[in-house]
């Protein structure tokens, strides 16, 4: 029986000894359609030849049906061929939520590999007790790796994550509540040095137009591009490609009650509700850095 490991009030920075696209979209695509594409690890050692099994995974009963049904609006597959995820890698997924993700990643990476869920805060409320729980599931399912579930407040000084050997690090649709905690500077510096030379950042956010006021990005749940890049270079990441998989252009990204308004939250319950259905979920950039090898 597998062992869930979770620990509580860390930095994440401070977690080194927990740990363990292609540059083009299309081929990227096209190895996963065939399955059968040689693949090199960031550092350079042999991985498996074939990748995730995603129809066996997407399909799977660890999978709610709401989550499954979302699947047209979030494209998992095509969104982790773009990054490159292979079975066996050591990967951080930070804020995990409500673990869609998390589901999804567990399987692809397998029991060769290893998945890190960095819930922020000090390990305690809900957002933790649900990781928790989501990752003892996931944990005791057969070809999943174990989920590690830890706590961090970004930010402290402490041995990188994974010594620095995490293979990719990735987060989902979290960029906006960084931005909003003033941590995003500091969450790509951890996340940075959590890679190895070579390592991925991915990185999918709900987009801004450019031409909108750097004041929309505070509360409505959209960022700009030219930010997350900015903070991403800074920090010393080189962008290595980008993708429209994500899109939405149905999306106006002008709501009073911001990105909250479409679905999956629906925040105005009945008003206009089938208008938001009809637009979808939100128009999002999908984001490919990498860690100078």
């Amino acid at each position: 029986m597998k062992k869930l490991v979770a620990a509580a009030a860390v930095s994440m920075i401070a977690l080194a000894s927990c740990a363990p696209e292609t540059d083009d979209a299309d081929v990227a695509a096209a190895d996963a359609e065939a399955g059968t594409a040689d693949m090199v690890g960031i550092d350079g050692t042999d991985m498996p030849a074939v990748g995730p099994d995603y129809e066996t995974i997407l399909a799977s009963d660890v999978r709610s049906e709401d989550n499954r049904a979302r699947d047209q609006y979030r494209h998992p597959q095509e969104t982790l061929d773009f990054f490159g995820l292979a079975p066996g890698m050591t990967v951080v997924e930070l804020s995990p939520g409500g673990g869609w993700y998390t589901e999804i990643l567990a399987q692809a990476v397998g029991p060769d590999g290893r998945l890190i869920a960095v819930v922020p805060g000090e390990g305690t409320g809900n957002y933790w007790d649900r990781a928790v729980a989501t990752g003892e599931r996931l944990s005791e399912a057969a070809g999943t790796a174990t989920v590690e579930t830890v706590s961090s407040t970004f930010g402290s000084d402490g041995e990188a994550l994974a010594g620095g050997a995490a293979d990719m690090v990735l987060t989902f649709r979290n960029a906006h509540n960084f931005y909003m905690g003033d941590q995003l500077g500091a969450v790509m510096s951890e996340a940075f040095r959590a890679l190895k030379p070579g390592g991925v950042l991915g990185i999918v956010e709900h987009r801004l137009p450019e031409d909108r006021d750097d004041a929309d990005m505070d509360e409505s749940g959209y960022m700009k591009r030219s930010t997350i890049v900015a903070a991403a270079e800074e920090a010393g990441f080189e962008l290595a490609d980008e993708s429209e998989i994500n899109a939405n252009p149905n999306d106006t990204a002008d709501y009073e009650d911001g990105v909250w308004t479409l679905p999956p939250t629906l925040r105005n319950g009945d008003e206009n509700r089938e208008e938001y259905l009809a637009i979808g979920e939100s128009d999002r950039m999908t984001l490919k850095f990498r860690k100078p090898a």
